[in-house]
């Protein structure tokens, strides 16, 4: 695999994809899997069972705990908190690691913070300093503490604006709203 690392990178993982780049203090732990023609900027800390799909960016200051799912197309901004622990404790010895899955598509804004069992659907975006205590949808938008759905959204990041019968097209493409969540439709 040709990846960038820059030297001042402690990159021990295996698995790093084509075209990807790492930067200045970044630490990716042995058993990361980070896909191809992403950037992972730096001062970042990729632990061990984290998976990271194609064309992702993990800008400044984030930390990928054990248990962190990201797909393809993920941005995910600077300083956005993960958590895996739902009773964090100094020495638990009862603790018990819980996922995050970021689906393809999703946009994190910087600041944001995802408590543990939490799933970001796809295309979803989450606003700057949100604290997301609940999963959010597909094509949701939110923002706030905690954060609340405020719209839904296209793959391209605009607002879907839905008629009388909960039916929005963008891009080429139509979506259903229909009992707090949106599907896709009809693709172009």
């Amino acid at each position: 695999m040709s990846f960038l690392s820059h030297s001042l990178a402690d990159v021990q993982a295996k698995e790093i994809g084509d075209n990807s780049r790492v930067w200045q203090f970044v630490v990716i732990l042995p058993n990361a899997r980070i896909g191809k023609d992403c950037n992972i900027c730096s001062h970042c800390l990729i632990e061990n069972d984290v998976v990271i799909g194609d064309r992702v960016t993990v800008k400044s200051g984030v930390q990928l705990w054990d248990g962190i799912r990201v797909g393809n197309d993920v941005f995910i901004g600077p300083n956005v908190t993960f958590t895996n622990d739902k009773y964090p404790k100094s020495g638990n010895v009862d603790f018990r690691l819980y996922n995050a899955w970021v689906e393809d598509g999703a946009s994190i804004g910087g600041g944001a913070t995802i408590l543990p069992d939490i799933r970001i659907g796809e295309s979803a975006i989450i606003g700057a300093g949100a604290v997301v205590t609940k999963s959010v949808p597909a094509y949701g938008k939110v923002v706030g503490n905690p954060a609340k759905i405020t719209g839904w959204v296209c793959k391209c990041s605009k607002t879907l604006d839905f008629n009388d019968e909960g039916v929005a097209t963008c891009c080429g493409t139509k979506f259903q709203r229909e009992n707090g969540s949106v599907e896709v439709i009809n693709a172009s």
